[in-house]
Order: structure tokens, then sequence, then C-alpha cells
């Protein structure tokens, strides 16, 4: 077998020389002793033995395992660090707060009592954001907090971030202000009984249903159009810190887009900020500005209780024209003005008890009575949605609301047919390119947020 086996290799060598030599005319040739070959070698295969007739052992071997204790011993080498996370309460202390996150160190408690930096946790409102890490035995190894921007001309933009850090002995504090990260959020929901409960079921904070009702206020009446079934969708700013979403604040910043379908007519705005002043308002996707001269209501929320008509006076006890409208809200509800203006008149007038007076131009004028507050004074320029006062029942009044009067050159008008028929404008044409890729992009959007009924989906660019 072994005389075979060199013959057929030096076959196959002599073949691969004369091929180089040859290759055309000893193609032919080499493939067919190579066949040949092929027959050997097959010929030659049956001669192995079979593997299943050889003898068989089996061999045993005891494999050494380390202990459970070894192993025990082996983890308590690891260094243990133990972390955890809450928000801070109004009564809490620096011992309650720490016990809470499982801290037991009496440095990191003296440090958050007499640290004027830290105590800035335990101190003021609750809501702040608290993480911790441990070691093993309590002691604490960093804490950082996350609170509202201790200047409140960066309260909706920033956030203070407080830590705490142990180097060796010591606990060393640091105080800073960081930005706040805004990531874009899609969101929708069905009303069942009220607008404020339909975004509670979406899991949307209440500021997400004011600016809402800011948005469509001038098509809109949501103390009396608003409909079982009505629908909406929304497009907003949910703002973090170090991507964790804050707890102040309501948690969000500006809704970009909404659509609210309101008795199967669907409504659709946007927020546009000018580029040159930096000053922002609703518009429709088509450009039209859904800022309107007037508001339908000086209220965000609340019920009328008497229209613009003739009705029985409840004090005087006969018949009168009721020459404005009547919104019952409790006692401190914030009333806005409802168009820019100047305050002509802030304080008590009769029977209208606490009253504010604004002139919008040379010839129309707003009444706001039985206030329990004035937010005001004579002679101050006022916007469109600007706290003028609150909610009372003070002057002739049977329980808090507020009586809204709408004047053209002294004669009374119909508040909500004012609103309805106020004028509103376009965007300005330098600014149209980049509004209405704002628009296409809100579109697109819109449409994605319908399929989050019921909740919300996070960063939508």
């Amino acid at each position: 077998m072994l005389s075979a086996k060199s013959a057929a290799l030096d076959l196959l060598s002599t073949c691969n020389a004369t091929l180089r030599r040859h290759p055309r005319r000893l193609t032919t040739g080499v493939v067919a002793v190579l066949a040949g070959f092929g027959a050997t070698a097959f010929g030659i295969a049956p001669l192995v033995p079979d593997a299943a007739t050889l003898p068989q052992r089996v061999v045993t071997q005891e494999l050494q395992i380390a202990g459970l204790d070894a192993q025990v011993d082996a983890l308590a080498a690891q260094p243990l660090e133990l972390s955890h996370s809450d928000v801070t309460r109004a009564s809490d202390t620096a011992d309650t707060l720490l016990r809470r996150l499982g801290v037991a160190d009496p440095l990191a408690a003296a440090v958050l009592r007499h640290d004027a930096d830290a105590r800035r946790l335990i101190d003021g409102r609750g809501g702040k954001m608290v993480q911790v890490r441990t070691a093993a035995d309590g002691t604490l190894t960093e804490l950082i907090a996350r609170f509202p921007a201790l200047s409140e001309s960066q309260a909706g933009t920033h956030f203070t971030r407080l830590t705490l850090r142990r180097d060796g002995a010591r606990i060393t504090s640091q105080l800073e202000t960081a930005p706040l990260q805004r990531q874009v959020r899609l969101g929708s929901g069905t009303v069942r009984t009220s607008l404020f409960a339909a975004t509670d079921d979406a899991r949307l904070p209440d500021a997400i249903a004011s600016q809402m009702i800011e948005a469509f206020s001038g098509d809109i009446d949501f103390h009396r159009q608003l409909r079982k079934g009505d629908s909406f969708s929304v497009v907003f700013e949910a703002l973090t810190a170090d991507d964790q979403p804050i707890t102040w604040n309501d948690a969000t910043g500006h809704v970009l887009a909404a659509e609210f379908t309101n008795n199967g007519k669907t409504h659709q705005a946007l927020w546009f900020a000018d580029a040159r002043t930096g000053k922002g308002s609703w518009f429709g996707l088509d450009g039209k500005s859904r800022r309107r001269a007037f508001l339908a209501s000086p209220l965000a929320f609340s019920r009328v209780t008497s229209g613009f008509a003739m009705r029985f006076h409840p004090i005087l006890q006969s018949w009168r024209a009721h020459n404005g409208v009547d919104y019952g809200a409790p006692t401190g509800t914030p009333v806005k003005a409802v168009g820019d203006g100047v305050v002509d008149f802030a304080g008590q007038q009769g029977g209208y008890g606490n009253v504010v007076q604004i002139k919008h131009g040379a010839d129309k004028t707003t009444v706001y009575a039985h206030l329990s507050r004035i937010d005001v004074r004579k002679g101050q320029k006022i916007e469109q949605g600007q706290r003028i006062g609150a909610v009372g029942a003070s002057g002739w009044a049977t329980g808090p609301h507020l009586h809204f009067e709408y004047r053209v050159n002294g004669a009374f008008q119909d508040p909500l047919k004012v609103a309805r028929a106020a004028e509103t404008v376009t965007i300005d044409a330098a600014a149209r390119p980049q509004f209405m890729q704002l628009a296409s992009t809100a579109r697109s959007q819109l449409a994605a947020a319908v399929t989050t009924v019921g909740g919300f989906r996070g960063d939508a660019e």
C-alpha cells in the first residue's frame, strides 16, 4: 500500500512539471490520470479498519470545584456600592432625607445641616430630585441633587445641580447651574369628562391642557362647546436635567404644535417665534395667526353662569339687561386680559366691587368686576393673556364669579361675539419659508401623535 502511494505522488509531481511546460496539450491527459488515481484511492479506502470494531475505553476523572466559602470570600473582597434615588419633601430634615435614601452617615448629615450650599437641598419647597451612592455600611460616597434654578429668570431654561462627594475623611460640596435639555415628545387623547381629565388619562401634564386652551381659545369656547368624544394630539417639549425628567415646572416646555377636533371640526395650531423679535405666537398651519385681537374668555377654564341677555337680578329682584357675561369660578382663579391695552381704572366701583377697566385703542374697553384682588395699576400697559387679578365676590355678588363686559364707544357688546369677529394677522413674508418648513414637520408629527392615544411617545426628532 505504501509503494502504491509513493508511485501516485511521483506521478502527480511529473504531471505538474509537464503541465507547466505544455499546459494546453497535456490538460486532457492529466485529467484522465487523476481520474484513474481517484479510482485507485477508492479501491484502497475500504482497507481502513471500521471504527465500530475498534476497542473502546472509558476514562473517569474527578474535577475539583472550589467550595462555596471560597466563592463568598472572593465576592466579599469586591467593594460593594449601593445606589438609591428619591424626591425631597417639604417636611424633610437632613436625618429623615438621608434615612429614606439608605444613608447612615453622621458626617453627611452634618454637611446638609451646616454647609450653605448643601442646605438648599432641605430648605424651601420639596420636589428636588436626589440620587445617592453609598458603601455597604451606608457611608455616603456621592450625592447628586437637581432642582429649579436659583434665579427666577432662568427657571424655564436652567436647573441647579448640587454634588456632595466623599474625599477621604471629608465631604465636599459643589453647586452649579446647568441648562435644561429639551426633548420633543408626542401625545394624544380623547375627552370623556373634561380636558384636564383627558390629559391626565394620556399621562400629560396640566400645562399641556392650559396651552391648548390658549392656542384654540379664539375658535373654541372651552366653557360651553367642549363635547364628549372630542380629541386632540400634541407635539411638545419635555424638559430634562442630565437626561432625568424634571419634577417641577410641569416637566414641560412649550407645546410646539397641536390639533384639536371639537364637535367634528378640526383645528390646528403651531407655535412660531419671530427670529428678529424672539416673540412667539400661535398660527394655523396655513400661516394665519391664531392670536385674535381678543380672546374668547378672560379665564382659562370655568363655566358661563349668565350670558349677554335679559335676566332676573338675584339681588335687586327684578328683570334687567345683563350687559356682560358672568363666569363662575372659585375664588382666586386667575383673570387675564383678553387683549393688549392700557389700564384705565383699577379699584373699587360700587356694585362692581374690585374692578379693572382696560382701554384697547380709542374706542374699545373691557371690564373685569367682583375681583378678590387687583394685580395691576392705572396707566400700566397690558399684553393679551397677562394676569390682572383674581376671581372673587366683592361688590354685589351672591358668590365667587367674574363679571366681564365689552364696550365700544360706551355701548355694551356681546363679548363672545366680539371675540369671534376679532381680526387676525398673517405671518411676515420674510419669515414664511421658515414657517412653512416647520409646518410641514408639524403635520408629520401630529399624524404620528394620533397613534399614541392614551399615552405619549418620546423623542420625535
